[in-house]
């Protein structure tokens, strides 16, 4: 990937005017990409979800870290064999390849979510692996 930090804009925009998408793996979940390659951040991707009541995302892995910040609301987050419960204000690790879920508590369950802006993949774990 070309480093664009020479030509890069500087952008400012609402982020109530991102389109909202449904995260196919979850339940009640949607994600928007507030900040990434498409607005010239040559490093990392700036996301925030949504969960709803019922809300969550099954145990899964993905190919890069995530850093984040609770928002608002409540979850039980599983990373790697811990369990936390985490509210407005705390903030996570979540290291490539571990496995991780949601169980939305209260809802509406939001936070940022910044990954670098290099290949990923969601994949699904099984319950028992």
């Amino acid at each position: 990937m070309a480093d664009r930090t020479a030509t890069a804009e500087a952008v400012v925009k609402s982020a109530d005017a991102v389109e909202r998408q449904a995260v196919a793996a979850g339940e009640a979940t949607e994600t928007q990409i507030l900040l990434g390659a498409d607005d010239g951040a040559p490093h990392f991707a700036m996301r925030r979800f949504i969960m709803g009541e019922g809300g969550g995302m099954p145990r899964h892995t993905n190919r890069v870290e995530h850093e984040q910040f609770v928002l608002k609301g409540r979850a039980r987050v599983g990373i790697g064999d811990r369990v936390f419960e985490v509210g407005p204000e705390d903030v996570l690790y979540i290291p490539a390849e571990t496995p991780h879920f949601y169980e939305v508590l209260e809802a509406p369950f939001e936070f940022l979510c910044m990954v670098p802006n290099l290949p990923d993949r969601i994949e699904l774990v099984e319950p028992d692996a």
